[in-house]
C-alpha cells in the first residue's frame, strides 16, 4: 500500500474539473489527482525543481487505477472517511476538500449546516443528509476524545486546577446534579479556562468558588 510520496514535481494540469500533477520519484513518473490548492501552489513556483510530499490514497477499480494526493494527512484521512459512506465516490470527496478545509467540513457536519455542504458541486440534499447522518456521531465522539485527552494533559500540568476540578465534581454530585451532565460539562469548563487562563492560573479568577458557580449556572440552564 502506497501511503505517501516524495519527489520532483514535473507538471500540473486541469482536466474535466479535476486537478493533476506528475511527480518524478526515482525515475518513475506518478500521475496523481490532487486538490486545486496544490496546482495553484505549483503555478506560483519554479516547478522544474520543486520537491513535493503528498499523502496518498490508492483506489483500484476494474477500469481504473488512480492515486489521490494531499498535502495534509488530515485531508487524506478525511477523504478515506468520506469514501466509507455508501454511494459517495472519490470525486465527491475531492469536491468537498476543494471547496472547504477539513475543519470547515467537520464544523458544518457537527452543526448540521446542510446549506454549506449542499453548495458543493455534485452534492444534493439527500447526499448531504447522508453525509451528516453517517459522520456526525463519529466526529463528535472523536472531538470529545480529543478534548478529554487535552483536558487530562492540561490538568496533569496544573495540579492546583486538577484538585479544584475534583472538589467541584464531588460538590455537584452532593447537590444531586446528574453525573452524566457533570461529565459532559467538564470539557466545556476546561476549554473556557484553557482559552482564557491557559498559563497564568490567576487565583482571583480560577478558584473553587468561581468554577462551582459557573458549573451550576451551566447545569441549571439544562433543566
Amino acid at each position: 500500500m502506497i501511503s505517501w510520496i516524495k519527489g520532483e514535481l514535473v507538471s500540473s494540469w486541469k482536466a474535466n474539473n479535476k486537478f493533476y500533477i506528475l511527480i518524478n520519484c526515482q525515475g518513475l513518473g506518478y500521475e496523481i489527482q490532487t486538490l486545486e490548492s496544490v496546482i495553484n501552489d505549483s503555478n506560483t513556483n519554479n516547478i522544474s525543481k520543486k520537491e513535493v510530499i503528498l499523502w496518498l490514497k490508492h483506489i483500484k477499480k476494474e477500469d481504473s487505477d488512480t492515486l489521490f494526493g494531499f498535502i495534509l494527512k488530515d485531508q487524506r484521512d478525511f477523504f478515506i472517511q468520506i469514501l466509507g459512506i455508501k454511494g459517495i465516490g472519490a470525486q465527491i470527496g475531492m469536491s468537498l476538500l476543494n471547496t472547504f478545509s477539513v475543519n470547515q467540513i467537520i464544523n458544518a457536519i457537527i452543526n448540521n449546516d446542510k446549506k454549506s455542504i449542499s453548495s458543493v458541486q455534485g452534492i444534493g440534499q439527500k447526499m448531504t443528509e447522508r453525509i451528516i447522518l453517517e459522520l456526525k456521531s463519529k466526529l463528535i465522539t472523536k472531538q470529545i476524545e480529543k478534548d478529554n485527552f487535552d483536558k487530562r494533559n492540561f490538568l496533569i500540568e496544573n495540579s492546583e486546577l486538577h484538585s479544584i476540578f475534583e472538589d467541584v465534581n464531588l460538590t455537584l454530585q452532593s447537590l444531586n446534579y446528574p453525573k452524566k451532565e457533570i461529565k459532559n460539562l467538564f470539557p466545556k469548563l476546561f476549554i473556557d479556562i484553557k482559552n482564557n487562563k491557559e498559563s497564568t492560573l490567576d487565583k482571583n479568577y480560577i478558584s473553587f468558588e468561581n468554577i462551582l458557580k459557573v458549573a451550576m449556572n451551566y447545569l441549571d440552564k439544562q433543566k
